[in-house]
């Protein structure tokens, strides 16, 4: 289905127009909210034609937002042909509004789905374990549709320590980091330490994802504060956590520490908690468990949806551009600097999707045929791309075109690839055809 006709079925069938202010999907489109689909089919086909590879060099001197320094780097796997042909399996539904899926890396192979009213759940048995495994939804806000409880991590050492982290906004519509104790098959919702409050004057662009690091750090997307075009200037300001991608110690002292590396950490202008800066809203971002090499993917305003790539080992502090560019185009003045930032790897304009959302380089055994390629796709356009660089160039490849409303990928203990899709409370696993 073309993103237009998937945008027109939605307006008829809510009787909305989408609007250019407060955005309707979890990530920040302009696109409406959908209703609840049924899918009966367990597995989506890919489309009948592939589209061709875009190939876009590579700039091995660029100065690329930083990866953890000094972190263990195992050798990835040989790239496999490119691009791969893939399906989707459909593996649990039942789901409410579901936002993010992740591991405890416990041993135990379980797979934990996040609710946007504020559940975590366990899936097995193709759905949702009852009760949840963390139930906080007595102080979320949900009400509009970039709030709510965004994302969970687990403590690296999670076995041992029982600590886990949430993101969620408040019923005041504000930023809440937390950490949580678990014990068994059960988190204990008494047990909230706050880490971070951040006001937030709009309710949207929230970001909202917290992933801890191959260094041990517990690392923070954190949108612009909403509105459109950033009316506060938050993107480049040093002064606000807005904006930014946050970088903490949470076993540094309490609530967290600052990790010495940390551009901030020694005083200056950047507050001490910022990595990198000029995002408008990094939904989600993630880390090549081979390399150390971060991928964050960041939701447009008008026109361009952006991938931006941090090798392992660069320094913080890089800033990507947001509110003086839009992907790699000037946003506001024809007379910016493009050079003067970092500019992304990859993107792609509207007529294509409208709401970009981060996934994960493919680091499993199931499925040869995809390793080392980084997925990602749209929530808006349902489409599905792999990215990978080789030869010095960067390569994007559209690998499905589905009706999924893909609000956030998904890495389970073993690498293997899931999808969760909003509206109709579906997972999906991607699977080599």
């Amino acid at each position: 289905m073309t993103i237009s006709h998937r945008l027109a079925a939605l307006l008829v069938a809510l009787g909305l127009v989408a609007c250019g202010g407060q955005s309707q999907s979890p990530a920040g489109t302009g696109a409406p909210a959908a209703p609840a689909q049924t899918e009966e089919a367990p597995t989506v086909a890919p489309p009948a034609a592939e589209a061709p590879a875009t190939t876009v060099p590579a700039d091995p001197t660029s100065s690329a937002p930083a990866g953890p320094a000094g972190a263990e780097e195992p050798a990835p796997a040989a790239p496999a042909a490119f691009p791969p042909a893939i399906a989707l399996r459909e593996v649990g539904r039942g789901f409410d509004n579901p936002l993010h899926l992740t591991h405890a890396g416990d041993g135990s192979g379980r797979i934990f789905v996040v609710e946007k009213r504020g559940r975590v759940l366990v899936l097995a048995d193709g759905g949702p374990v009852e009760p949840a495994f963390l139930d906080i939804t007595d102080r979320v806000g949900s009400r509009a549709n970039e709030q709510g409880l965004l994302s969970v991590a687990f403590h690296p050492r999670f076995e041992e320590n029982g600590f886990l982290y949430v993101n969620y906004t408040d019923r005041n519509g504000d930023t809440v980091v937390s950490r949580f104790s678990a014990a068994g098959d059960r988190a204990d919702p008494q047990s909230e330490v706050v880490l971070l409050q951040i006001d937030q004057p709009y309710a949207n662009h929230n970001g909202g994802l917290v992933l801890f690091g191959p260094d041990g750090y517990l690392y923070i997307g954190m949108g612009d504060g909403g509105s459109g075009g950033d009316p506060q200037d938050n993107g480049q300001r040093t002064d606000t956590l807005l904006g930014k991608l946050l970088r903490i110690d949470v076993d540094g002292g309490e609530p967290y520490g600052i990790p010495p590396d940390n551009p901030g950490a020694a005083g200056g202008e950047l507050r001490p908690e910022i990595w990198a800066l000029g995002l408008r809203n990094p939904w989600r971002f993630s880390f090549d468990r081979a390399t150390g090499d971060l991928y964050i993917a960041d939701v447009g305003q008008n026109a361009i949806e952006e991938i931006n790539f941090t090798p392992a080992g660069t320094p913080g502090g890089v800033n990507y551009g947001w509110n003086r560019l839009e992907g790699s185009r000037c946003f506001r003045s024809p007379s910016c600097d493009p050079a003067a930032f970092t500019g992304p790897v990859d993107e792609y304009g509207h007529d294509l999707g409208q709401s970009v959302t981060g996934g994960y380089v493919y680091r499993g055994a199931s499925f040869p045929a995809l390793q080392g390629v980084y997925f990602f796709g749209d929530f808006t356009s349902g489409r599905i791309w792999g990215l990978r660089q080789t030869g010095g160039a960067w390569e994007r490849a559209e690998l499905l075109d589905t009706d999924v409303y893909i609000s956030s990928f998904g890495e389970d203990e073993a690498g293997e690839l899931y999808l969760t899709s909003m509206y109709d409370g579906t997972v999906y696993q991607i699977v080599a055809e």
